[in-house]
C-alpha cells in the first residue's frame, strides 16, 4: 500500500473499470487531498464529501458512486475518516459500505447522517461491525432505520468492543429498541458516547427512561448521553438522578426538549450538590421556570464545583431565576458557559448578564447573548452559540474544536486523536 497514494487518479481508473461516470464532487475532494502537502506524514485524514457543502458545486453521492469510492479507499491506509452526510445513499449503498467495513482496517470515523438508509441497510452495517475492529465513531443520524433497524445495532453492541461513539438520533427507534440498547450498554465497556434522540414512543409510562437509569447504575464507561425528545417528565428525571448518585463516569447529560418542570429540576439540583463528575447539562426547551432556575442556582453557588456548561434556553424563566443564575456565576468560578436565550428578559437580567460579560467573568463566545445599549438602557441580543452549534453541520474547511459550544458527538474527529 502506498503511504500517499494518488487518490484522484485511482478514482478515475476505478470509474473506468466499473463503467461508472465520475462524480465531479468526489473527484474535487480527492484532488484537494492529493494536493494538500500537510497531510503527508500525518496519521490520517478525513474526506469531507458532505452533500450539504455550499462552497463548491455538489453532485450528491449515489449508491453507485459509493461502490467506486469504496474500491478506491480499500487500497489506502491514509484515509481514516469519511464524511458522507446529506447524500442520497440507500440500502444498496449501505451494502457497499458494509462490505467495505468488513475488509477495511483503517477507517475510524464514518458519518452517514441524513441519507436514505432503512432497516435492511442498518442490518448490513450492524452486521459488518460484528467483525470490524477499527471503526470508533459512527453517525447514523436521520436515517429512518426504525425499531427493527435499531435492534440490529443493539445486538451489535453486545459483540463489538471497539466502537466508542454511536449516534442513532432521529432514526425512528422505538421502545423495544431503546430497552435493548440500554441492556447492551449495561455490559458494553467500550461505548463512551451515545445519542438516542427523538425515538417514537407511544407510552406515557417512561419505561425506557427507567431502563436507561438502570443502565447508568451499572455502566462505568459512558461519558456522554443524549436523551432529547424522550417525552421525559419529572418521574423520569427522578429515576435518572437516583442512578447518577451511583455513577461516576457520565460528564455530559442532554435532557433537552422534554417535559421537565421545576419539580423535576429539584431532583437535578439535589444531584448537583453531591455529583462530582457531571460537566455539561442541557435543559434546553423544557419548562423549569424561576423556581427551577433557583434550585440550580443554589446548588451551583453553594455546593457544586464540577459543572462547566449549562443550557436553560427556552424554559419560561423570568428575571428572578435568571438573576439567580448570574449570581451563582459570580460565586462559582468553574461554571464558564451558560445559554439563556428564549426566556423572559427584564432589565435586571440584562444588567446582570451584561456585567458578567463586561467584567470578563463570562466570555462572549461562552454564552448566547450579547449586551447593547439604547437610550441608556441595556438589552441583550442573541448570538448563534450553544451546546450543539455544529451538530448538523461543520465548516467545510478547518476543524471546530470548541468543546464549550458543541456536542462532542458532532465535532470530535476520531482520526485526529
Amino acid at each position: 500500500m502506498s503511504v500517499c497514494p494518488d487518490l484522484h487518479q485511482h478514482y478515475v481508473r476505478a470509474c473506468q473499470k466499473l463503467g461508472q461516470p465520475e462524480n465531479p464532487f468526489i473527484a474535487h475532494v480527492l484532488q484537494e487531498a492529493d494536493e494538500d502537502d500537510e497531510i503527508r506524514g500525518t496519521k490520517g485524514i478525513t474526506l469531507k464529501i458532505a452533500g450539504n457543502n455550499r462552497l463548491v458545486p455538489v453532485q450528491r453521492v449515489t449508491d453507485d458512486d459509493l461502490q467506486v469510492l469504496a474500491s478506491v479507499l480499500r487500497d489506502t491506509v491514509l484515509v481514516t475518516g469519511l464524511d458522507l452526510r446529506c447524500n442520497v445513499l440507500t440500502d444498496a449503498g449501505a451494502k457497499h459500505m458494509a462490505t467495505f467495513l468488513q475488509e477495511n482496517s483503517t477507517l475510524r470515523y464514518l458519518n452517514l447522517m441524513f441519507n436514505d438508509i432503512g432497516t435492511s441497510g442498518a442490518e448490513l452495517i450492524a452486521a459488518a461491525l460484528h467483525r470490524n475492529k477499527t471503526l470508533v465513531y459512527l453517525r447514523m443520524t436521520g436515517n429512518k432505520i426504525g425499531n427493527k433497524g435499531g435492534m440490529f445495532f443493539a445486538s451489535m453492541l453486545q459483540v463489538n468492543s471497539t466502537l466508542e461513539k454511536l449516534d442513532l438520533g432521529d432514526s425512528d427507534m422505538g421502545t423495544q429498541c431503546l430497552i435493548a440498547i440500554a441492556t447492551a450498554l449495561t455490559q458494553n465497556k467500550a461505548v463512551k458516547a451515545i445519542n438516542l434522540n427523538r425515538p417514537l414512543l407511544y407510552s406515557q409510562e417512561e419505561g425506557t427512561t427507567v431502563h436507561i437509569a438502570l443502565m447508568l447504575k451499572n455502566n462505568c464507561s459512558l461519558v456522554e448521553l443524549h436523551l432529547c425528545k424522550h417525552e421525559m417528565k419529572n418521574f423520569g428525571v427522578e429515576r435518572l438522578c437516583e442512578a447518577l448518585y451511583e455513577n461516576s463516569s457520565l460528564r455530559y447529560l442532554d435532557l433537552s426538549c422534554n417535559q421537565i418542570t421545576r419539580d423535576g429540576v429539584k431532583f437535578l439540583g439535589e444531584l448537583l450538590k453531591r455529583n462530582q463528575t457531571l460537566q455539561i447539562l442541557d435543559l434546553n426547551a423544557n419548562r423549569i421556570e424561576d423556581d427551577g432556575a433557583i434550585y440550580l442556582s443554589e446548588a451551583l453557588a453553594l455546593y457544586n464545583r464540577t459543572l462547566q456548561a449549562l443550557s436553560v434556553v427556552s424554559n419560561n424563566v423570568s428575571g428572578e431565576g435568571l438573576v439567580a443564575l448570574s449570581d451563582a456565576m459570580r460565586i462559582n468560578m468553574e461554571l464558564s458557559y451558560i445559554y439563556i436565550w428564549g426566556n423572559k428578559f427584564d432589565e435586571a437580567t440584562c444588567v446582570a448578564f451584561s456585567e458578567l460579560i463586561w467584567t470578563g467573568r463570562l466570555k462572549p463566545n461562552c454564552t448566547d447573548v450579547e449586551p447593547y445599549e439604547v437610550d441608556g438602557h441595556v438589552h441583550l441580543a442573541e448570538l448563534s452559540h450553544g451546546l450543539r452549534k455544529h451538530y448538523y453541520w461543520t465548516p467545510s474547511y478547518g476543524e471546530v474544536m470548541n468543546k464549550d459550544a458543541n456536542a462532542s458527538l458532532a465535532i470530535t474527529a476520531i482520526s485526529e486523536h
